[in-house]
């Protein structure tokens, strides 16, 4: 699995919503690189999308693997049809992850989701329809996914959303970085 994403992927950064998809094979077909483009679209246009579900894909060769988190069951069913429906897929397999429905976990997504973008630094990021930074809470452990622009913006994610008190351990920030701050 590792050297799937040694040999080519477009990262969360690149779509800029924390959708990644990548390519097992070196080169990127014509129709493969069309099915990602569709599909990045169905799934930014999908309604339900939120900054609490974190989905990626791959596409070789027509096969696309779905991959994340999802907060509800029909989440998974429908991005599943989706990605099925896109021309040129000739087979899917649907590994998104349902997050258990919990109440605690909802509450604990509102909290950090609160505390990150009512940051004046991360502000901003609030303001699109689906924000770049995916808080992911399972069982009250949570990871951020997606994309910041700066390390500044990254670490103060994660503060904020450790600030907050209510997860089990440490916060888990995966965000990628468009401008990464390159040290002499």
């Amino acid at each position: 699995m590792k050297s799937i994403f040694n040999k080519f992927m477009f990262a969360a950064a690149a779509l800029g919503l924390g959708i990644a998809m990548a390519a097992t094979n070196g080169t990127v077909s014509a129709s493969d690189a069309a099915i990602a483009k569709k599909l990045t679209h169905e799934i930014r246009m999908y309604p339900r999308y939120s900054m609490f579900d974190n989905i990626s894909f791959f596409v070789d060769e027509g096969r696309v693997e779905l991959l994340g988190e999802v907060t509800q069951p029909y989440k998974k069913a429908d991005l599943g049809r989706l990605a099925q429906n896109v021309p040129g897929v000739t087979s899917l397999s649907n590994e998104l992850k349902v997050l258990p429905v919990s109440p605690m976990d909802n509450r604990l997504r509102h909290q950090v989701a609160r505390a990150i973008y009512r940051d004046p630094v991360l502000s901003r990021y609030g303001m699109q329809a689906v924000p770049p930074i995916h808080i992911i809470v399972d069982n009250g452990h949570v990871t951020l996914e997606g994309v910041v622009s700066t390390d500044m913006e990254k670490n103060v994610a994660g503060v904020r959303a450790n600030s907050v008190g209510l997860s089990f351990g440490q916060v888990t920030n995966n965000l990628h970085v468009e401008n990464p701050t390159h040290k002499s």
